[in-house]
């Protein structure tokens, strides 16, 4: 027999384009985390993403509640954006061929500016030729470019992507400009953010560019070679194609958590997915926050990280149980209900989790949801996966 339910799920997560290499994203686990909020049994109008990341959570329900997305990055609040807006009830793929002409002419000029500045990895064949082209493109960061829309020549060129790459995406970015408060506007930076996911030289994130070694040259070499516009116009195509429908009512904020959890509807179902390891977000997709900004911030180390990189007390031993305390406090506050996902290879563990509820969330029934997961690790080291168990944790009021 035909589970009508599960078909509904399935079609659901079609509706949601891919945007970005993520950590610890639930795109793989969509009909996992569908299904325990809906367990929850539960009349809310509105779900609160509280953690939003990528945004495939709320783009997922938005036919199914009010959605408030949230996430302290900037860059979530585009993705989020850009799945809760009826985008092909309010584009049509003729547009492209306008935001096209527009990058085009911006790119030209650039290059008829800057005819000193030549990169050409048509013709290397060699370990050497390739580390001194790539150290040639490192050192713009100390060029002084008089032209507006310059941020990532000067800052990234020859680390996750070359000059030329940079140069469109630099372009890009200013024609997104031209498209702000219209639909265009948050479809553009989507496009553009998984064109440069799709293209860095990077491992899948950008906590460090790969060094040029004679063992990964020619694969440093195939990623050097791709061109942005390619992956841009046909995630831009897709997005326009599939994401339809809107949320009854949606709004996308940038806070901290307690910050949020303060302005929530009552009564609402809270899905919240903390980070669960020391790793920092921020260190590992600081470059897509800085091309939303396009702040021209002051960066450090060999990654050019931002230096006002977000640190979440959830990633620290010395502060995470003050953290779930918090959002627990936030939710009671609220008269909210919760779904928790969390893994076994979590700063904290299961039974932790459960005992700090308990004097928030009294009048609270709890039930845990367990999947098995292989949680991608994102490298190209010989351990690219590992096993864990999947935890949806539910906390209903009573």
């Amino acid at each position: 027999m035909v589970d009508t339910n599960q078909l509904e799920v399935e079609e659901e997560i079609k509706k949601i384009p891919h945007l970005l290499k993520y950590m610890g994203s639930k795109r793989e686990i969509l009909d996992f985390v569908v299904d325990s909020v809906a367990s929850l049994d539960v009349q809310s109008e509105w779900l609160c993403d509280l953690f939003s990341g990528t945004g495939v959570v709320g783009g997922t329900l938005k036919d199914h509640y009010k959605v408030h997305a949230n996430d302290v990055q900037l860059y979530a609040s585009v993705l989020s954006h850009t799945y809760l807006l009826n985008l092909k009830g309010q584009l049509s793929i003729n547009c492209l061929d306008e935001i096209k002409d527009k990058v085009n002419t911006l790119v030209s000029d650039y290059y008829s500016r800057f005819k000193d500045l030549s990169f050409d990895y048509s013709s290397i064949d060699n370990f050497h030729d390739l580390q001194k082209i790539e150290k040639n493109q490192q050192e713009l960061i100390s060029k002084k470019f008089d032209i507006g829309f310059h941020l990532f020549t000067k800052y990234y060129s020859g680390t996750y992507w070359s000059y030329d790459q940079c140069v469109w995406i630099d372009s890009i970015r200013a024609v997104a400009e031209q498209y702000k408060a219209k639909p265009q506007y948050y479809p553009i930076l989507s496009s553009l953010i998984f064109a440069m996911s799709y293209v860095s030289q990077s491992t899948g994130h950008f906590a460090q560019y790969r060094d040029v070694t004679r063992d990964n040259m020619n694969d440093i070499l195939g990623y050097r070679n791709r061109e942005i516009w390619p992956y841009f116009e046909r995630k831009f195509i897709e997005l326009i194609e599939s994401v339809n429908g809107v949320s009854n009512d949606f709004r996308v904020t940038t806070l901290d958590y307690v910050d949020c959890l303060r302005i929530i509807e009552e009564d609402s179902i809270v899905y919240s997915d903390p980070p669960y390891q020391s790793v920092h977000y921020s260190r590992f997709y600081h470059a897509i926050e800085t091309l939303v900004k396009y702040d021209y911030p002051t960066v450090s180390f060999k990654g050019r990280y931002r230096d006002d990189r977000h640190q979440s007390p959830f990633c620290k031993k010395t502060t995470v149980k003050q953290a779930f305390l918090s959002m627990f406090e936030g939710v009671s506050a609220k008269r909210s209900h919760l779904a928790l996902s969390y893994s076994d290879t979590g700063m904290i563990d299961l039974d932790t989790i459960i005992k700090l509820s308990k004097n928030s969330l009294k009048e609270y029934s709890i039930e845990t949801l367990i999947k098995d997961h292989t949680h991608s690790k994102m490298g190209r080291s010989d351990e690219k996966s590992q096993e864990v168990k999947e935890y949806i944790v539910l906390f209903k009021r009573n």
